[in-house]
């Protein structure tokens, strides 16, 4: 079965971007509607993030003595705010410090850098020393100029990728140091929302080309949130980033509607970045249990830290009534397979799936929407971490390769 997996998937058809014809919002009208503040309301709010950072966010371990690093930089950044397109610029700074991509702003300027992964079209890493291309997204502008895992990011914008990274991090006040230097190179990589990306890739034999992508804010994707097709004796139903879509829930269950008894299943959630709710993964997940059963832990470190009780539970799905199939069952999963794909995936784990593919985005915990106490400029970061049912951190599960 793992051989065939990848023909499978080129049954049906790509999920190509198409441009937009819409012109970007202005700066202005993308900062998310704020309350009347004095300008030094909005000091205030910027000067009480790094607090409400430490009070809540779950991996803290991750940051530098565990706690929030307030260079001079950010300090002299956070005093210079005064209104609220000033707030959220320093509020996305500041969120960069903490290199993960599950931290992001509830709001954005035209020219905010895009949200990795689910408005990238590179996954970058460092292997041997070289910032190396390890996957490239299926349908993308990046994958349709030929881009291929395995090639060598070089440049961006005629600037040698270390240098772009050094810059990155020293606008914070920071060094590139360990996960900061690839996230910077993913972010870099994905670029400005308001503006092509110029690359300069190496292929694996040698050959240079320097590239001019479009942003993928000025792409749509053409797609239903739910396409199925049978494909020999199995049927392969892909969700097309729409775990957060209720819809999702009746086009899945149409999908299943056309499996005969026993048929194996194939969810393909390679292309999921934007993560969902469970709500819509349970109401999947219910159609292959035939009773209550747990997919995913939780904890949520600030009550422990604020406490000293640790808090933790475990999250059940539970079957559905008239809704069931008793078919092997194969996820298929990749670095566009985000926060609630990847929550989806450990689950079905738990239930006896076949998770297989190359490592998910390793988006971590499960996000907040924390409000600023005066402008109420809305922070999502990590405030749950999730696990495995077997205690994996969902960051760390890893699926079989296909």
């Amino acid at each position: 079965m793992r051989l065939s997996l990848r023909l499978l998937s080129a049954l049906l058809p790509p999920l190509a971007f198409t441009s937009l014809v819409a012109a970007p919002l202005t700066a202005t009208a993308q900062v998310q509607a704020q309350a009347p503040a004095s300008s030094e309301a909005y000091r205030q709010d910027a000067l009480a993030l790094p607090a409400l950072i430490e009070a809540k966010y779950a991996y803290l371990e991750r940051l530098p003595d565990g706690r929030f690093p307030m260079s001079p930089e950010l300090i002299a950044q956070a005093e210079a705010v005064h209104d609220a397109a000033s707030l959220l610029r320093y509020v996305e700074h500041a969120l960069t410090v903490l290199a993960d991509h599950h931290a992001i702003t509830g709001s954005s300027l035209t020219d905010s850098w895009a949200v990795v992964p689910s408005y990238a079209d590179l996954w970058i890493e460092q292997v041997e020393g070289r910032w190396t291309i390890t996957d490239v997204r299926d349908g993308s502008p990046a994958a349709a100029a030929g881009v291929r895992s395995g090639d060598r990011l070089l440049a961006l914008d005629n600037q040698s990728v270390d240098d772009a990274i050094s810059l990155f991090w020293s606008k914070v006040g920071l060094a590139p140091e360990g996960e900061r230097a690839a996230f910077a190179a993913r972010v870099l990589a994905a670029g400005r929302r308001d503006r092509p990306r110029n690359l300069t890739i190496e292929s694996a034999d040698g050959v240079q080309r320097r590239l001019t992508l479009p942003t993928l804010y000025t792409m749509q994707r053409d797609h239903p949130p739910v396409h199925s097709r049978p494909a020999g004796d199995t049927l392969e139903i892909r969700i097309n980033d729409a775990l957060g879509d209720q819809a999702t829930i009746a086009a899945f269950d149409d999908a299943m509607a056309t499996a005969r008894p026993g048929q194996t299943i194939i969810l393909d959630l390679t292309e999921t970045p934007g993560g969902g709710n469970t709500v819509v993964a349970r109401a999947i997940m219910g159609w292959f249990v035939e009773a209550p059963a747990a997919y995913q832990i939780h904890t949520l470190p600030a009550e422990a830290r604020e406490t000293g009780i640790e808090r933790r539970w475990i999250e059940q799905v539970s079957p559905r009534p008239g809704k069931h199939h008793d078919g092997p069952v194969i996820v298929r999963v990749g670095r566009w397979t985000g926060s609630m794909g990847e929550g989806l995936a450990i689950g079905l784990d738990a239930q006896g799936a076949q998770v297989v593919g190359r490592p998910m985005a390793g988006l971590l915990g499960a996000i907040y929407d924390l409000r600023l106490p005066n402008s109420g400029l809305v922070v999502k970061v990590p405030v749950e971490r999730l696990y495995a049912v077997d205690g994996t951190p969902r960051e760390a599960f890893r699926p079989q390769p296909d």
